[in-house]
């Protein structure tokens, strides 16, 4: 990862907290630490995508997980959709990047794009 670390503002902490634990699971990624009202999230003990409710929401942002298989990136999708999640790309080659860019995308309860993405080949 180029980038060690995020952060966003939410609308509404609980409701964004319950939508990333059950969309970010299926790529391994889980609440690590919830400190002074931020919630971290990561893998390995590391959080890395952080959010609050503390000053007004970001305008929509675009932010990709990695996800290590195919398989993972569908059941992201499932999972966000299931969790109130919008449609905002079905799982799918996109050969516009690469041919191997296999990735999904969601909307999240502030609109942000959320994507899982996979560049393993199949």
């Amino acid at each position: 990862m180029i980038i060690d670390h995020i952060g966003l503002v939410v609308s509404d902490y609980e409701r964004s907290k319950t939508f990333y634990e059950k969309c970010l699971a299926p790529l391994q990624i889980k609440l690590i630490v919830e400190i002074q009202g931020w919630a971290g999230f990561g893998r390995n003990g590391k959080p890395e995508f952080w959010f609050g409710p503390h000053g007004d929401a970001h305008k929509p942002m675009h932010i990709a997980f990695t996800a290590e298989s195919r398989e993972d990136v569908n059941r992201f999708y499932e999972a966000a959709l299931a969790a109130g999640g919008k449609d905002n790309g079905a799982p799918g080659i996109r050969e516009i990047y690469h041919p191997n860019y296999y990735g999904a995308f969601v909307l999240d309860p502030d609109g942000h794009n959320i994507e899982a993405v996979c560049h393993k080949p199949e």
